[in-house]
């Protein structure tokens, strides 16, 4: 039976190692697994450290992903939304998509498109060092030449692939960090022509568009000359001058308070949503983050741990985005989740020895009939 709603989970493709660079973050040669595996408690009460029931397997492994796809195929997770990344001019972390899931047999079962993580890199990944975040490692702003260099990649590489996920027709792109890609390309006005010129590409290649999707944060004012003394623009502004045609979020933790209970955050969490529809002409797509604790990335305590996100309440939250997307039929039923399998930052659907399958359970109960 079909699936009414398209139920996306992020996915963050680091639990491999496979990508040579990562080993200057985890040298242990299995990617962010590392911080996973060496996680400790940091206060009696904390939910650490946790295991994977499925163990620290390759998410760029074609067999993992065939396990992984069935599991979220069934559980009524039918679209991955992976994280893709281009630092010092060239793909990151590109392994897990391109040799573990495309490489599945079965990924006919799970859709995926791409969202693009075009955020600078710190000291974060290294809990060596993140206790020094502020150090720049690769600044992910990129000029024209280099989008267009990316964009063909994306075209030719992705967009076509038959399981690539699609709104009328139109391969689904989504932009993580538009301040930064503002600054790189120039201006407003010139992020914009380059939107125009990927669309132009897009039709060019035979595909009938692009369908260029907005990750959205809190309220921000952009630069539209893209430097600091430049004039502001709303965020409302530049998506209608720029052209998205959607937006969703990526994690509760970008637009409100966290550090309590699960429960108090949705509260807030359903207001911004009907502040979005009111401030914005173009469909928002209801978002879920299952937690946030990203202690594992450290060595020391850090503040901000979503407290009671037991798959319980988070099946509730499932429910009110359904509740979202069936209140508005004018637009593809789409959730975002996150995330698919953000272990570092505890936020994630795969089953674990705290709630077992509970999360993935959760999904099921609320979207499969």
């Amino acid at each position: 039976m079909k699936q009414e709603y398209d139920v996306a989970a992020y996915i963050w493709p680091a639990y491999t190692g496979d990508e040579k660079r990562t080993r200057m973050f985890w040298p242990e040669g299995i990617g962010e697994w590392q911080s996973v595996k060496n996680s400790v408690k940091k206060f009696p009460e904390h939910n650490w450290p946790r295991k994977p029931i499925w163990g620290y397997v390759n998410e760029a492994d074609p067999y993992v992903m065939e396990m992984q796809i069935n599991a979220a195929a069934d559980h009524g997770v039918n679209v991955f939304i992976y994280d893709w990344y281009w630092y010092d001019r060239r793909p990151f972390l590109e392994n897990c998509l391109n040799d573990g899931y495309l490489k599945a047999k079965n990924n006919d079962r799970v859709k995926f498109y791409l969202m693009w993580a075009n955020h600078n890199v710190n000291n974060t990944w290294d809990i060596r060092n993140s206790h020094e975040p502020d150090n720049m490692i690769w600044d992910a702003a990129v000029d024209r030449k280099e989008f267009e260099i990316i964009a063909h990649r994306l075209i030719d590489n992705y967009f076509k692939h038959p399981s690539y996920y699609t709104i009328e027709g139109k391969p689904v792109f989504m932009i993580y960090d538009l301040a930064n890609l503002i600054i790189g390309l120039g201006g407003a006005k010139e992020t914009k022509d380059a939107f125009e010129w990927f669309r132009a590409q897009a039709v060019i290649a035979g595909l009938p568009g692009l369908h260029l999707q907005l990750t959205k944060w809190g309220e921000e004012n952009f630069n539209l000359s893209g430097v600091d003394e430049g004039d502001k623009a709303t965020s409302n502004e530049i998506v209608k001058f720029l052209g998205f045609d959607s937006m969703t979020h990526y994690q509760f933790v970008h637009f409100v308070d966290i550090d309590r209970d699960y429960n108090d955050i949705m509260v807030d969490v359903v207001e911004e949503w009907a502040k979005i529809e009111q401030d914005h002409d173009i469909p928002y797509f209801p978002h879920i983050s299952v937690g946030w604790d990203n202690n594992p990335r450290f060595k020391d305590l850090v503040s901000g741990i979503v407290k009671n996100n037991t798959p319980e309440n988070v099946q509730k939250a499932f429910a009110q985005a359904k509740e979202y997307a069936d209140a508005h039929p004018g637009q593809p039923p789409l959730i975002t989740i996150n995330s698919w399998n953000e272990w570092t930052e505890t936020s994630y659907l795969l089953p674990d020895d705290l709630y077992g399958y509970g999360y993935l359970e959760a999904v099921k109960k609320t979207f499969v009939k």
